[in-house]
């Protein structure tokens, strides 16, 4: 039977443009008379903010069917809905044990998933609110970590994100090192409004893009998440998971600098990013010291790479490793050796943030960096697969350099 207040040609609000989202995005189609069903498919587009048309049969106006965004066919509709026109971003949803034949169904109605409720309600809610929010390609996301302490990690990872911004790309910096006195201290930016880590630390499940990007401080062209002055000094992984997923659903660049540990939430972060680079001071002892971070790093990060800071007074020969040389002993793909910048090391105190200054070998370096790394960002871990399979979390396929090429790490650190 007809569901009441939800009859064939509903909106899912009466008000709204057929698949209207309260924020202005687009929500799904959703084809079902399974009462029970429906409720739970309802529950999840509120859960991700979206408002669906909701039918019992293929739609009556021309163009709708094919205009969703995304469409949820129950496997009570899938014999309704077989002579539809084969699209994309159809998923057939059921909550009991399926029957042999909804893989048949899911055949005839070209779908990319078969899903039962409520295994898949935690994935179904994040394939929605990529709808409403518009979600494409995820931001080019890149960690810096020091190779021992001191190394300048933190004032590359500002360096990068200033650069990115101030060449036009949305850009999220993220503070992962709760005990390095704060990137908003380094930016300027210690009285600027907006959250910081404590206020998330609870967060759970997935935190909206938009709300996130409002939330948090504007400094230099670019959202911040910082620490605040408080004794807070930890986040629970899922709360590093939820933040950095919505930062990284916007596009552009998100840039992460990262404590010198792994595991925890530290884990959660490792897992989000196309690159990590780790600053390295051209010495020995330095090396050692990287070397043990990056046993550390390379099976958790996708791509690693050394930026080599030369050692000694510049201009004076004789001090440090070469670049090559350490790159070598740590077996690891050179990415650069980062340039000395006076009014760098100054402003850190007093004067602009790093990477500020357009004509400064630290600013120089950055944009000659992203030259390298840039192009479309990384395929999207839920990007829509040919075959009609049941949807589980998690990656797929192969993972594409920042730089170009297929990259897969190997225990000695050396690409395949």
């Amino acid at each position: 039977m007809p569901r009441p207040g939800w009859g064939s040609g509903d909106r899912g609000g009466g008000a709204a443009a057929p698949g209207g989202a309260p924020d202005g995005g687009t929500g799904p189609l959703v084809v079902t008379e399974d009462p029970g069903l429906l409720d739970d498919l309802l529950r999840l587009c509120a859960a991700a903010g979206a408002r669906p048309l909701v039918l019992h049969t293929l739609p009556e106006r021309r163009g709708e069917w094919e205009a969703a965004p995304l469409v949820l066919i129950g496997d009570d509709a899938a014999a309704r809905v077989d002579a539809a026109p084969r699209r994309q971003g159809v998923l057939l949803v059921g909550r009991d044990r399926w029957e042999p034949a909804v893989w048949q169904w899911a055949v005839r109605v070209g779908a990319e998933h078969v899903l039962r409720l409520p295994e898949a309600e935690a994935w179904l809610v994040d394939r929605i609110a990529d709808v409403v929010e518009g979600a494409g390609r995820s931001a080019r996301t890149v960690g810096v970590v020091g190779g021992r302490g001191g190394a300048g990690a933190s004032t590359l990872a500002c360096a990068l994100a200033v650069t990115a911004a101030a060449g036009g790309s949305r850009t999220v910096l993220v503070d992962a090192d709760p005990l390095g006195g704060g990137l908003d201290v380094l930016l300027g930016g210690e009285q600027a409004e907006g959250l910081r880590w404590p206020a998330f630390a609870r967060s759970r499940g997935r935190v909206a893009r938009r709300a996130l990007e409002e939330a948090l401080p504007e400094v230099h062209g670019l959202r911040l998440l910082s620490w605040d002055r408080s004794d807070t000094a930890a986040v629970a992984p899922q709360a590093v998971r939820a933040v950095l997923g919505a930062a990284r659903r916007g596009g552009g660049t998100v840039v992460v600098d990262l404590p010198r540990r792994a595991g925890g939430e530290v884990a959660e972060a490792l897992a989000q990013l196309d690159l990590a680079l780790l600053v390295v001071p051209a010495e020995l002892r330095a090396v050692a010291a990287a070397r043990r971070m990056a046993a550390v790093l390379i099976p958790e990060v996708r791509d690693l790479r050394v930026v080599v800071r030369p050692a000694g007074a510049p201009g004076v020969p004789g001090h440090g490793l070469a670049s090559g040389s350490v790159a070598g002993l740590l077996g690891l793909p050179l990415a650069g050796v980062l340039p000395h910048d006076p009014a760098a090391v100054e402003a850190q105190e007093t004067g602009p943030p790093p990477g500020s200054g357009p004509r400064g070998p630290l600013a120089r370096f950055c944009r000659e960096l992203w030259d390298r790394a840039a192009g479309p960002g990384p395929v999207p871990d839920d990007a829509p697969e040919a075959d009609a399979r049941e949807a589980t979390p998690g990656r797929g396929g192969p993972l594409r350099s920042a730089f170009g090429g297929d990259r897969t790490a190997t225990p000695s650190g050396a690409t395949a």
